[in-house]
């Protein structure tokens, strides 16, 4: 179950302190390389639900029953996306947006090693078909990740860098202002609220590049997409996505 490498010396320390107990159900045992995610967890029915073919080929909304073509869906059709492509671990469950939430908004850095691995089951052989020159975190506003500690974004990033050997960079694109939560907004009000959030960092862009973009979830893709629109004002020739969850 989990991604070699994945484990980090906090997660020792924490085990030394407190009992390895699964830290969602608080029932059954679990390991820190495994995100303290028991295998109970794991296998409870609609928890996890790994995206699979069909889904549309612009930004991966997984659809039921049988299509054999590639299709692009309704939602794509009239919308003015600046990636090439956007793809995702799992669904976005009840389940696992209650730990992406902990994780971004408690510290809960401890289920770090299960989204990882969420992500690194999916990604990998994608990666292993493609050529990606850079893998860029969606940023945070300076002013947010000093609240945070942390850009969640930028840690998945990393993780999947190690992963796939491709090189991370952070600083090709910044947040130039903070923006409002996108949780609650529509699709028109979320394109909107982070219009001309992002712009240029101090790295460079080889002209020609292909880079992916990485974050935790994707709803409506408006952020990434303003990430994308960046990096293609920097010289990229296509960007894609990858996330953990995809909401539906």
């Amino acid at each position: 179950m989990p991604l070699t490498g994945a484990g980090t010396w906090w997660q020792e320390i924490t085990g030394l302190l407190y009992p390895r107990i699964c830290a969602l159900c608080g029932e059954h045992p679990a390991r820190p390389e495994d995100g303290l995610v028991c295998p109970e967890c794991w296998s409870r029915p609609g928890c996890l639900r790994f995206i699979r073919p069909p889904f549309c080929d612009r930004c991966g909304l997984p659809y039921d029953g049988a299509v054999t073509a590639t299709f692009t869906c309704g939602n794509c059709a009239g919308a003015d996306l600046a990636f090439s492509s956007a793809r995702a671990a799992v669904v976005a469950t009840e389940f696992v947006l209650e730990v992406v939430h902990r994780y971004k908004y408690g510290r809960a850095l401890w289920f770090e090693p299960f989204l990882l691995d969420l992500l690194g089951r999916a990604a990998r052989p994608w990666f292993a078909e493609e050529k990606v020159d850079r893998i860029v975190p969606v940023p945070l506003h300076p002013l947010k990740q000093r609240e945070r500690e942390f850009n969640q974004s930028e840690r998945l990033a990393r993780g999947l860098a190690r992963m796939v050997g491709v090189p991370l960079d952070a600083a090709l694109v910044r947040r130039r202002r903070a923006t409002p939560s996108q949780t609650r907004l529509t699709r028109a009000q979320r394109a909107e609220n982070v219009a001309g959030a992002f712009e240029p960092g101090t790295a460079e862009l080889p002209v020609g590049a292909r880079v992916v973009v990485v974050d935790d979830v994707l709803t409506t893709g408006a952020t990434t997409s303003a990430v994308a629109r960046t990096l293609r004002a920097l010289g990229a020739a296509r960007v894609d996505v990858w996330t953990v969850a995809r909401g539906i």
